[in-house]
């Protein structure tokens, strides 16, 4: 592969250098060279983990927080060892898998990941028109000047064409790249400091209690099967034959959440754009220590801090609280409180859903409109009120805490400038890896228009974010639970590559090394098949099993055939 580093032995040289100083030394060198890790932080900062962090919070509260930076962890896991296999061989990954374990592996990794980053970039899309319409010009992308959906339009054709800008600037390489590197690092800078904001404003007015806080990183696996103990008085003052329809909603939500920020943590398309994205630095070997101290510092600090405050944020503000407006309250002067709009339609879903469970799906619709509206009105203040706690709210009303700080008008804009810029780094960053991975799938060298036509194809996505009309952060969601059945793909795929000693010969892990890799990889690979096998389970029942045992059986007979034909051929004719 091509190198677009023209100073790549001037920073290999710097390491030796760095390495003969001491570790300080090492620790500033590394600051200075490090990239790919801040590439990968780009994407994961996204919609996915915005949204995944933000329901944590609302559903659950801190009992989760433990959550991300245990997938993290595992995720970062993973990135080393395949950072440590792309490194001691200089290949491209792709190949290699196809070669050394299974071309089903391999292809099977390429499609998945492609798919993943068309899935996976409509909640970016979504996210920075939000940013746009709600925070940032909304007189200038909804009324009065243009209707609502004509706003949603031109945002995203805003967006869309920075997006393009962003990957022209990459595509064309040398000191685009650098570039493009550090607005990524501001973007993501951004977006940390922007929530830090919200957490310390909140500690400020004495809304975070930081026992609670630090309790949350203490596993507690019965939120896999019950509401938090935060909304389970809610659920008793409910009538106790229609508690099961609160029971079961939020649960099921819980579990989606759950996987979803399970999967953004370090998602298939990022284990596809971190080996290459390296190669195409130049980094070989001697670049290995970089690699792993570029994920911890670029991906993981980034990640956990931003995800946390997210929660906490989120958690302080709307776990097990009502949104204001849905329960006739009234402010100071007497004046009835209105909900804010974009969570009137949740609500509504949710209490419809309510009264469906006690009638009937037939009864209901059979009703007119007026008595639906009565019926509505008569159930019990215990179902209202869990209702309006359960409203699926956006980012964006998150704003509303950076208001006793900086004054409303500044925080609608400093929110507004974050949320844009984990909506346009994690997009930008979509397209990058679909357009290494359209290369990759023609073969083509990572350059010119074949490079700019595969990250061309993502927008193709921005055609399902204008049809959503659902809670624009929710889109975040379902697609995160698809992506995570794929990712034990790719960790199959360089777990196995490790291990391959006639690829790696004297790189080859040994010893107590390699005892340590493979217990690590193990864990890894088993954390992210639970997630796998359980995001199908909960999508298509028991029929997932039988998709699961079709693709180990094809891989199997795939590897039993590619033996065979290697055994022909090694056989000297007699």
């Amino acid at each position: 592969m091509k190198t677009i580093s023209p100073n790549i032995e001037k920073e290999r040289e710097m390491i030796v250098r760095a390495r003969e100083k001491g570790k300080w030394a090492v620790f500033k060198t590394y600051v200075r060279l490090s990239g790919p890790g801040w590439l990968q932080s780009a994407i994961t900062l996204g919609g996915g983990s915005l949204s995944s962090s933000m329901y944590l919070g609302v559903l659950v509260g801190f009992g989760l927080l433990w959550l991300q930076p245990l997938a993290m962890i595992a995720g970062i896991i993973m990135l080393s060892a395949i950072a440590y296999v792309t490194l001691s061989t200089g290949r491209r990954p792709l190949r290699t898998i196809n070669e050394y374990v299974s071309p089903v592996l391999g292809w099977g990794w390429l499609l998945a990941s492609m798919t993943a980053n068309l899935v996976w970039s409509m909640p970016q899309y979504s996210l920075a028109i939000a940013s746009f319409q709600q925070n940032l010009l909304p007189n200038i992308f909804g009324p009065p000047t243009v209707e609502p959906f004509t706003g949603k339009v031109l945002a995203g054709l805003l967006v869309l064409g920075i997006n393009l800008t962003f990957l022209i600037m990459y595509t064309l390489g040398g000191r685009g790249v650098k570039i493009f590197e550090i607005i990524v690092k501001t973007m993501v800078a951004s977006v940390v400091i922007c929530f830090f904001g919200v957490v310390f404003v909140l500690t400020y007015t004495k809304q975070i209690r930081w026992q609670d806080y630090l309790a949350g990183f203490i596993p507690d696996l019965s939120l896999l099967y019950m509401p938090s103990k935060h909304l389970m008085p809610y659920i008793e003052q409910v009538p106790e034959q229609f508690r099961s329809y609160w029971i079961n909603l939020i649960v099921s939500q819980q579990r989606d959440v759950l996987i979803s920020a399970a999967a953004t943590a370090v998602g298939i398309n990022m284990t596809f754009m971190f080996p290459y994205s390296m190669l195409r630095k130049g980094w070989d070997k001697d670049f290995r220590g970089l690699a792993i101290f570029d994920l911890s510092t670029g991906l993981f600090f980034p990640f956990i801090l931003a995800t946390s405050c997210v929660v906490i944020a989120s958690a302080a503000q709307f776990h097990a609280k009502p949104a204001p407006g849905f329960l006739g309250e009234r402010d100071e002067k007497g004046n009835l409180i209105q909900p804010a709009p974009n969570l009137v339609g949740s609500f509504q879903k949710l209490i419809e859903g309510r009264a469906i469970f006690e009638l009937g799906p037939d009864k209901w619709n059979s009703m007119s409109n007026e008595e639906k509206e009565n019926f509505l009105k008569s159930l019990p203040e215990a179902d209202r009120k869990l209702s309006a706690m359960m409203v699926r709210r956006d980012a964006f009303n998150l704003s509303d805490a950076l208001a006793p700080l900086t004054g409303s008008v500044v925080a609608k804009y400093v929110f507004g400038i974050g949320v844009l810029g984990m909506g346009l780094g994690a997009s930008t960053m979509l397209m990058l890896i679909n357009s290494l991975c359209f290369c990759e799938l023609l073969n083509r060298p990572l350059k010119g228009w074949t490079q700019f036509f595969g990250g061309l194809m993502v927008s193709l996505s921005l055609i399902g974010v204008l049809l959503w009309r659902d809670a624009q952060m929710w889109l975040a969601i379902p697609t995160s639970v698809f992506c995570m059945t794929l990712l034990p793909l790719a960790y199959l795929s360089f777990w196995l590559l490790l291990n391959q000693k006639k690829l790696l010969q004297e790189n080859t892990p040994t010893g107590v090394k390699w005892w340590i890799w493979n217990i690590l990889l193990c864990i890894s690979f088993t954390l992210s098949a639970i997630g796998s096998v359980w995001a199908i389970y909960s999508r298509i029942g028991y029929y997932g099993f039988y998709v699961i045992c079709g693709f180990i059986t094809l891989v199997v007979i795939v590897h039993i055939i590619r033996k065979k034909k290697v055994r022909e051929t090694t056989v000297e004719p007699s």
